[in-house]
């Protein structure tokens, strides 16, 4: 049995990895959150230490140390901002690493984060879930001889969220990277994992419940729109009353996909456990993606418009 810390165990992804960690029969020793509601840990590890102060949760890791009872790993589930920090902190403290996407917010992040790690003896591990995904791998299995022809794909998500999102760390760009980042960094992942690296990216769309643009991978041009913005869901999804709507095409065939996600966060923490898991390279391709598309002035070239961004323009 390993022990684990948790950082950031009020957020709305911590549930997973409590239960990832439960599943794979480990045991929460200490978590932190400067929220205090947190009562889902309840539901998988109610003995577990907690603390609304880092500084105790760090004399309290120190404290376990001392005692002979180290802490394995520390998962990350903070704002993206403090990814890089709180890596740091658990290298530091002997610990393994496992941070959720984005891994940091920009390129020279990567390079410094693997400094760090070739410092200890311990690693750093990143969650890129979709690449679990039955029908995300036979898609990269079906793409895996090169192509005589660039894929064209269309990729539309829309996540609705209420007007929290605006007042909390997510809608400040410089603490979440934008909806790129927020809420597309794993679509990017996925895609950049299937169609190679990224050759050029054009912004059409950029506000703060949306964004849109084309991005040119080795083997495929990718329009998409990404959105938080309920209005944006298609008429048959708010009839439903869904707030959610995916959608990856790829020569105007849909690849279904809608199903599989609840257990990929513990398929992520078997493969660590096993020594498999994915690690800080690996995240390198769509971190360089979602920088570029940051940084991007918005085009007014329209031909290459997403469908979806034409409605809301």
């Amino acid at each position: 049995m390993k022990h684990f810390g948790l950082i950031g165990a009020a957020g709305y992804i911590a549930p997973r990895h409590m239960k990832a960690i439960k599943e794979t029969g480990n045991e929460l020793k200490v978590a932190f959150d400067p929220n205090d509601s947190i009562g889902i840990i309840d539901s998988y590890f109610p003995e577990a230490y907690f603390f609304t102060e880092f500084e105790r949760f760090d004399r309290h890791i120190d404290k376990l140390r001392r005692r002979q009872t180290n802490i394995d790993y520390i998962s990350i589930c903070s704002p993206n901002y403090l990814h890089d920090a709180h890596i740091r902190f658990s290298l530091r403290n002997n610990a393994h690493a496992i941070c959720e996407k984005p891994l940091v917010l920009n390129p020279w992040n990567v390079d410094a984060i693997e400094d760090v790690e070739s410092e200890y003896e311990k690693k750093v591990f990143t969650i890129l879930q979709l690449r679990l995904h039955p029908a995300i791998i036979a898609l990269r299995e079906q793409y895996s001889t090169p192509l005589d022809h660039i894929a064209d794909i269309d990729i539309t998500y829309i996540t609705s969220r209420g007007n929290w999102y605006f007042q909390s760390w997510k809608g400040d760009i410089a603490k979440s990277g934008g909806i790129a980042t927020n809420i597309g960094v794993h679509f990017f992942d996925m895609l950049s994992w299937i169609f190679g690296k990224q050759e050029s990216a054009t912004v059409h769309l950029d506000k703060p419940d949306c964004a849109s643009g084309v991005l040119y991978l080795k083997n495929a041009r990718i329009r998409w729109f990404l959105s938080i913005n309920s209005d944006h869901l298609p008429v048959e999804q708010k009839m439903k009353g869904q707030r959610t709507f995916r959608s990856i095409k790829i020569k105007g065939e849909e690849i279904e996909f809608s199903e599989g996600f609840t257990d990929l966060h513990t398929a992520s923490y078997r493969n660590i456990l096993n020594g498999d898991g994915f690690r800080i390279s690996e995240a390198r391709s769509s971190i360089e993606i979602v920088h570029c598309i940051r940084n991007s002035k918005v085009s007014p070239i329209k031909e290459d418009y997403h469908p979806f961004c034409k409605k809301v323009i």
